[in-house]
């Protein structure tokens, strides 16, 4: 096996949704010298800026539920010490890699993205029952929560 592979997983995937930001309106992978940053910190090449944003789209789109047609990635099956594994070199197949590993152990539906609207950023749930909708509780939760209650008293007599 590789000795620089990528860490496949959870984080791994989290990290890559997460390089748009809804709220402040940017996109990691357009600022091609951060994105190498960001590719380099994550063991993997950073790839085609185009076909990057459209997997992360994609799995996006699949994250939150919604039908989506990932690209043809192409991952090489690797096996080391006793074990199988997935060969990723750029960012967008490990990614993919990552989603592929996280669904056959049963964590992709862990994987979300923020119910608030302005937020939309992606984390693990990792809540007993699975039942956590916002990013974080003490910023989102917390906007939400004053929204309702802020509309719950404008409708009060």
């Amino acid at each position: 096996m590789r000795t620089n592979a990528p860490e496949l997983g959870v984080d791994l995937l989290v990290d890559f949704l997460n390089t748009i930001d809804i709220e402040d309106g940017t996109d990691a992978i357009d600022d091609r010298e951060a994105f190498q940053l960001w590719a380099a910190d994550h063991a993997v090449e950073a790839g085609d800026p185009v076909e990057t944003k459209r997997v992360r789209d994609a799995l996006r789109s699949l994250i939150d539920g919604e039908s989506a047609s990932l690209p043809s990635i192409e991952l090489e099956a690797v096996s080391g010490d006793r074990s199988v594994g997935l060969s990723a070199r750029t960012a967008a197949e490990a990614a993919v890699a990552s989603s592929v590993i996280l669904s056959i152990q049963g964590r992709l539906g862990r994987v979300r993205l923020c119910s608030a609207h302005d937020c939309r950023w992606a984390f693990f749930d990792q809540s007993r029952n699975g039942s956590r909708t916002w990013c974080s509780m003490g910023v989102c939760g917390n906007r939400q929560k004053a929204r309702t209650y802020r509309a719950k008293q404008d409708d009060a007599p």
